[in-house]
């Protein structure tokens, strides 16, 4: 897999990440929503770099001009429900692209410190021969990204995968790495070294769902 870490070269994306990890900023809602949507922004300009182009004519109202313009027929998936302000941002840029949608989450069937990966709603189009990209904003353990991309195959096999992600931990990067193909590519905003016994990014930034939605109700 080629890995991209944006955190690598310093850039205005640093801001956005400081942002969210911010314990004060992070409880402004809205705010904490468009950061990581501008992040989307960023990681999807990014990627777009690796897309195939073609030569279009474009007809101007004084002449015809020769651009060149991708032509990889996208579908998005993110999972629900943290990754939905991540979603948007890329949308933002891919605007003509497909859409898929699923919800994966820990279940502790035991006890807190041990979870496994649940897989219900999904919708999403055909993949045959597409670009995929699959957003998560948090790449923890990875095992979320390797089960939606299982639950998507029956869907085709895409032509080519991106993952995209905000924040991650060296032990889920080294996960994904593992488990997607060596022309797969994962396209990262900055990675943090370790996990805590939960599972959580640490420093992290907490739970992005909550963040951005509201504390779920615990049953």
């Amino acid at each position: 897999m080629h890995i991209h870490n944006l955190s690598e070269e310093n850039s205005i994306l640093n801001s956005f990440i400081a942002e969210i990890r911010d314990a004060s900023i992070q409880q402004d809602r809205m705010r904490f929503r468009r950061n990581i949507e501008r992040i989307g922004e960023v990681l999807g300009f990014e990627m777009s770099k690796k897309l195939d182009y073609k030569i279009t004519n474009v007809k101007t109202p004084l002449g015809t001009k020769q651009m060149y313009v991708y032509q990889n027929d996208i579908v998005l998936c993110s999972i629900l429900r943290a990754g939905v302000p991540l979603h948007n941002g890329l949308l933002n840029y891919f605007d003509d692209a497909e859409n898929a949608f699923i919800s994966a989450y820990r279940h502790h069937k035991h006890h807190p410190e041990s979870f496994e990966i649940i897989v219900e709603y999904l919708a999403c189009p055909d993949l045959e021969g597409k670009t995929l990209i699959l957003a998560d904003p948090m790449l923890a353990t990875g095992q979320s990204m390797v089960a939606t991309f299982e639950a998507l195959k029956p869907f085709g096999t895409p032509k080519e995968i991106h993952l995209v992600s905000v924040i991650g931990a060296s032990v889920g990067v080294d996960y994904v790495n593992h488990h997607f193909t060596e022309n797969s590519h994962l396209w990262i905003a900055t990675i943090d070294d370790k996990l805590n016994n939960k599972g959580y990014i640490i420093p992290g930034l907490g739970d992005a769902g909550d963040l951005a939605f509201g504390k779920k109700l615990q049953q």
